[in-house]
């Protein structure tokens, strides 16, 4: 995934969504629903769809082709939250700390080309400040490769400057050795028992090796129009191979955040943006719209799928909206999303 970008303020003009067909759903009076189908035009996906999750119910639509409510679907680096949630209940269960160094867990693993695994604690690696080298630079997200490998690629090259925000999926890599080794069991399975199975996320699973979508699922497509509907995780482990759906995505912000998966103060911390200056927290990052709402989330991108979610920091309100294909070719069209979902309406 590439780093992550400030997202502005776009202005929708209603003569425009008055121009555009409406989103394939039950009516509704919602602009976040009317700007569905400009992912499909102005986006470049064959399809588009949303799920909004409020306290009185959940609204659904789509636009395009391919998209289904049920649908399964690859996350991408969204996967990077449920790693960070299970590495902080291991930190309140005192089973580590946040300011270990990767040394103190996988001693003489992170060495090389000036990378030193005894100056990186694992708070810089949920915060994206441990200045390693973004394996996926050189795989492209599209070569599986172990998590041994993964580090060895990023290893080759010198480390970027130390505490400042540098957006890497080798700093999630080592956070998944790091739970198997205090755990001894895999991260997935770490988060299977702390997250999955306490929210009942009955479509969210981790599928290691396995090529193919669980039903029912959609197409999946790069921008060139390729089908990769089957693709090896592998491309992206711990740092981005979840599959999931739009309501379980709506769930697990909704309890994150609403405190059913950690104690308020370990939350806190996963709030807490400073180690990155602002722009991340510890497996999530904010967003401040145009209205003065911050919402707080996270985005995934791997081949074939692009996802968001975004939530209230109470997470009383969560919107997940995705397309089926790489990634949305006008950048002005996700803030416009988020700031139609979750400012005000205005007469």
């Amino acid at each position: 995934m590439p780093p992550l970008r400030t997202l502005l303020a776009v202005p929708v003009s209603l003569a425009l969504l008055a121009l555009t067909p409406t989103a394939s759903s039950a009516p509704s009076a919602s602009p976040t629903d009317a700007l569905l189908p400009l992912l499909v035009t102005r986006g470049g996906a064959p399809g588009a769809a949303l799920l909004a999750r409020e306290e009185t119910g959940s609204r659904y639509a789509h636009a395009g082709r391919g998209m289904a409510r049920a649908d399964h679907f690859r996350a991408g680096s969204i996967t990077k939250t449920f790693i960070a949630t299970v590495v902080l209940q291991l930190a309140e269960e005192q089973r580590l700390s946040l300011s270990d160094t990767v040394e103190d867990h996988l001693p003489g693993l992170v060495r090389g080309a000036g990378n030193d695994g005894r100056a990186l604690t694992l708070r810089s690696l949920l915060a994206h400040t441990s200045g390693l080298h973004d394996f996926t630079a050189r795989t492209h997200g599209t070569v599986a490769v172990t998590p041994l490998q993964a580090l060895r690629i990023a290893l080759t090259h010198p480390p970027a400057d130390r505490g400042r925000f540098s957006y890497s999926n080798t700093n999630y890599v080592l956070l998944g050795l790091v739970v198997e080794q205090v755990t001894g069991r895999s991260y997935a399975a770490e988060a299977e028992q702390r997250i999955i199975a306490p929210l009942r996320l009955t479509g969210t699973s981790f599928p290691g090796s396995e090529t193919s979508l669980p039903s029912p699922h959609g197409r999946a497509y790069t921008t060139d129009g390729e089908d990769v509907t089957e693709l090896d995780p592998r491309v992206a482990g711990a740092a981005g191979e979840l599959v999931t759906t739009l309501a379980d995505l709506d769930r697990f912000y909704a309890g994150l955040l609403g405190g059913e998966l950690l104690h308020p103060r370990m939350l806190r911390e996963m709030l807490d943006t400073r180690t990155a200056h602002g722009s991340y927290g510890l497996g999530l990052y904010p967003v401040r719209l145009p209205c003065g709402t911050t919402v707080w989330g996270h985005n995934g991108h791997i081949s074939g799928s692009y996802v968001r979610t975004a939530a209230t920091v109470d997470g009383r309100r969560v919107l997940t909206f995705r397309v089926n294909t790489d990634a949305i070719a006008d950048p002005g069209l996700e803030p416009a999303v988020l700031a139609a979902e979750f400012c005000p309406r205005t007469s």
